[in-house]
């Protein structure tokens, strides 16, 4: 960040220089205080990766995770989190790693928009200050954050790509090559987003005749993205690649998600100001959009309506799109912002901004943190090493903000008591944590929905017929079981075979108690 700064001072009649640099400060801090102040943001996963970083970081010296886990290296494209928060957690805490990662994932998300501008326009603007608002949106939420990491270098990788266009060939091939490995780390589709922009990029250069490719151009552009075909036949998720679901519902859900956060109608105001303001500037001939920003918006498009919704078996694949493409295309706008006025303006607009979106993340997210001292107040009365089971009322209580907040919080089981949980990522194809075969079946490895109450209390014997599931007999399998989503006071399901423990805001803990013979 200091090094960006001291770049921008450095174009001081370009930006406002100084101006400039203290609002990207300033907002910067804004972005980021949420996450420093709340030490497990309630996004919908998060908590559960965080509780796979610690089986990671500790493992090699935890009896009781090594009892039910196991380490199984494999190359999967969504290690970046296994690679980088373990180590981390050994120095900061399993929290401070997490918290590290967020950090760095949101200040490639708000700098790669301003790298891209530089790079195409050959100066700083205030107009890439845009992405500071739209940071934290719906795909955020959902706590996609491996994705998000990726969209972030993929930012960055588009920058270096087009300020290396018209220099050595080789070096710009080596760095693609290396930004695409490291995208592969990330998520495969953060691959293909990079992918995509380059070839817009490229072919626009091709339709204003700014360049005749050569072979040379063409191997710089391809080869880095050929060891993505031997590293996926060599992967475990190859073995997901039937996973595959297209809807034509939902798509609109995924515009959605770009400004989404956790309140409809402020949602709505948001966008309104958002989309009237960019009308306004450009009916007034203040914004032009780059040639290849038009053509990665029309091949954006395509792939967007083509995009089936799980893909590899990862769901919403084709609502993650627009959120991405939204960053891409700030850095490739161009504003006449030059007089002083003008650029006060704006900087006071995206202050404002940013000031009422991290506000309102931040607001709900202290409100929402009883909900995890609740949590963890219950994951207290559980000895080390529980297998802990993970069901939703029928009739679940709470909106989405609940939802996001309870969805993983048993995760919190697994942080605090070493805890086996049904809904631990560990995924085959998707995760290199794995469980060890004497408990295999008591975990979802098929990444679904857990089981309402009303199908516990019908395989409270063994299965149903003709629908074998992980749960079935559950009362003689597991310690515990959580029923999350319920209403205060709820009555005991199963008082035959489940003593309650703990009654926490959307959830209760019971202690299962198996038939006696």
């Amino acid at each position: 960040m200091r090094l960006f700064l001291s770049a921008v001072l450095a174009h001081p009649t370009l930006t406002g220089g100084r101006s400039f640099a203290i609002a990207v400060t300033s907002l910067t801090v804004m972005v980021v205080l949420p996450i420093l102040t709340v030490p497990v943001p309630p996004l919908t996963d998060f908590v559960n990766h965080l509780a796979r970083m610690g089986i990671l970081a500790d493992i090699g010296t935890n009896s009781a995770l090594a009892r039910t886990y196991a380490i199984e290296w494999a190359v999967i494209p969504n290690l970046i989190m296994d690679v980088v928060v373990p180590p981390l957690v050994h120095h900061l805490g399993l929290p401070g790693a997490g918290q590290v990662f967020l950090t760095m994932m949101v200040l490639l998300l708000v700098t790669g928009p301003m790298a891209i501008h530089r790079a195409l326009w050959g100066r700083f603007s205030p107009w890439p200050l845009l992405a500071f608002p739209l940071v934290y949106n719906g795909i955020f939420l959902y706590g996609l954050v491996n994705y998000l990491l990726g969209v972030g270098i993929a930012l960055w990788g588009v920058a270096l790509w087009i300020a290396l266009r018209d220099r050595s060939v080789a070096r710009r091939g080596l760095a693609s090559a290396i930004i695409v490995l490291v995208l592969f780390l990330c998520h495969l589709f953060a691959v293909g987003l990079y992918g995509l922009t380059l070839l817009a990029f490229e072919l626009w250069r091709l339709a204003q005749r700014r360049s005749t490719w050569t072979w040379r151009d063409l191997a710089a552009f391809a080869l880095p993205f050929v060891p993505v075909i031997p590293l996926i036949l060599a992967s475990p998720t190859l073995g997901l690649s039937k996973m595959n679901l297209w809807e034509s519902h939902g798509k609109l859900d995924g515009l959605y998600l770009t400004v989404q956060l956790y309140r409809d109608m402020v949602d709505m105001v948001f966008a309104a100001i958002l989309v009237g303001a960019t009308v306004w500037l450009a009916k007034r001939d203040l914004l032009r959009l780059h040639g290849a920003g038009w053509v990665l918006l029309a091949l954006g498009g395509v792939v967007f309506l083509a995009m089936p919704r799980q893909l590899f078996g990862s769901w919403i694949a084709d609502q993650r799109l627009p959120v991405a493409l939204v960053f891409l295309t700030i850095g490739f706008v161009s504003p006449e912002l030059r007089g002083r006025l003008s650029r006060g303006a704006f900087y006071a607009f995206i202050a404002g901004l940013t000031l009422a979106r991290t506000v309102e993340v931040q607001a709900n997210w202290l409100d929402l943190a009883d909900i995890t001292a609740d949590m963890r107040a219950a994951v207290g009365r559980m000895p080390r090493g529980a297998t802990v089971l993970v069901a939703h009322a029928d009739e679940p209580a709470g909106g989405m903000v609940m939802e996001q907040a309870l969805s993983h919080a048993p995760s919190w089981a697994v942080i605090d008591r070493d805890a086996l949980i049904s809904t631990i990522f560990a995924v085959p194809g998707k995760q290199v944590l794995a469980i060890r075969p004497e408990f295999a079946d008591l975990v979802d490895r098929d990444d679904g929905d857990p089981p309402t109450v009303s199908q516990l209390l019908a395989s409270v014997d063994g299965p149903v017929p003709g629908a074998a599931r992980f749960w079935d007999a559950w009362p003689g399998r597991y310690d515990f079981v959580y029923i999350l989503y319920t209403r205060p006071g709820a009555a005991n399901p199963d008082p035959d075979h489940l003593q309650p423990v703990f009654e926490g805001r959307g959830f209760q803990l019971y202690r299962t108690m198996p038939d006696r013979d």
